[in-house]
């Protein structure tokens, strides 16, 4: 008997939690979704923010009822460490594209460093024009790459360090940011060769952090693609939430919950605002926001307990 055109759709499993994924030079995001997907046979999955191709390190991504806390972990700090080429700028801000400026002047490691203090805080930062961000409808690169002219506005970011971390060459610079969410490097290091009168590009990238996520938990294939030992370095669901706070509950409470009622708070131990996650026997059911000591259930999970 022939097999049913799209059974084998059904043979994903139910599988939840995070995968703190190092995401290797040359893969796309997209790709690395669908290769976790692939290697955890999973009916559900995505990312919580999106990681150039030419970018390695951290691309947290979520399974199954885990997406349900990717704003949390895409909304948390991002860490970067990255190498800057002074000399020239290219209308990517990276490797990825042609020269549009070139300049003979290279800065010294005194001026740089009193530099960097005027790109951290709230600043002012205009988006690399190859960027993601949607213009009427349509992605800003894929207008740029069209030979569109892409002027993307000033918009607010916030910056928490920038340190100057080696000066391999007169022609390099590696630094390291932390900073908020839809903040860009390359615009940093585009901006910064301006700043010094010089143009710069980045030439290296490497995320560190995402939210609850930082360098030593992130996996590489080699770990998580183990024919002989299966598939490994899944956390779960609530590692995504673990900047959160949280409120042990019992069985009635989850099963109130999960009606998507809002639970009262008692004891001292509850927080009296902000997010929190309820948790019952280890096992996450609902999160969302306290008010006026209750927790609404924002999000309810389908986890066994």
């Amino acid at each position: 008997m022939n097999q049913p055109q799209g059974q084998h759709r059904n043979t994903r499993r139910d599988v939840s939690g995070w995968i703190v994924f190092d995401k290797p030079v040359g893969m796309t995001s997209t790709h690395a979704v669908s290769r976790m997907k692939r290697i955890f046979n999973a009916k559900k999955a995505g990312h919580a923010g999106t990681l150039d191709p030419l970018a390695s390190g951290i691309l947290p991504i979520a399974l199954g009822e885990a997406t349900k806390t990717v704003p949390f972990v895409q909304d948390g700090e991002k860490a970067y460490r990255f190498t800057v080429r002074w000399g020239v700028q290219t209308n990517t801000d990276d490797t990825e594209g042609h020269p549009v400026a070139q300049s003979d002047v290279r800065p010294s490691t005194e001026a740089i460093v009193q530099a960097l203090p005027s790109f951290v805080g709230t600043i002012q930062q205009r988006p690399p024009a190859f960027s993601a961000i949607k213009i009427d409808g349509e992605r800003a690169y894929d207008r740029a790459r069209d030979g569109l002219e892409v002027e993307l506005p000033l918009r607010a970011v916030t910056v928490h360090s920038l340190d100057l971390v080696a000066v391999p060459s007169v022609d390099e610079a590696v630094l390291e940011a932390k900073c908020g969410k839809g903040t860009y490097v390359r615009a940093i290091a585009r901006d910064l060769g301006l700043m010094l009168g010089c143009f710069g590009h980045v030439t290296a990238l490497r995320r560190t952090r995402v939210g609850p996520f930082f360098e030593p938990d992130a996996v590489g294939l080699d770990v998580l693609d183990n024919p002989e030992q299966g598939p490994a370095g899944l956390l779960p669901v609530e590692a995504g939430l673990s900047e959160v706070a949280c409120v042990p509950i019992n069985r009635g409470d989850a099963v109130h919950l999960r009606r998507g009622q809002p639970l009262i708070l008692r004891g001292h131990d509850a927080p009296f605002e902000g997010m929190a996650f309820a948790a019952c026997g280890g096992v996450v059911v609902a999160f969302g926001p306290i008010e006026q000591g209750a927790l609404q259930p924002y999000r309810v999970f389908n986890l066994p307990f």
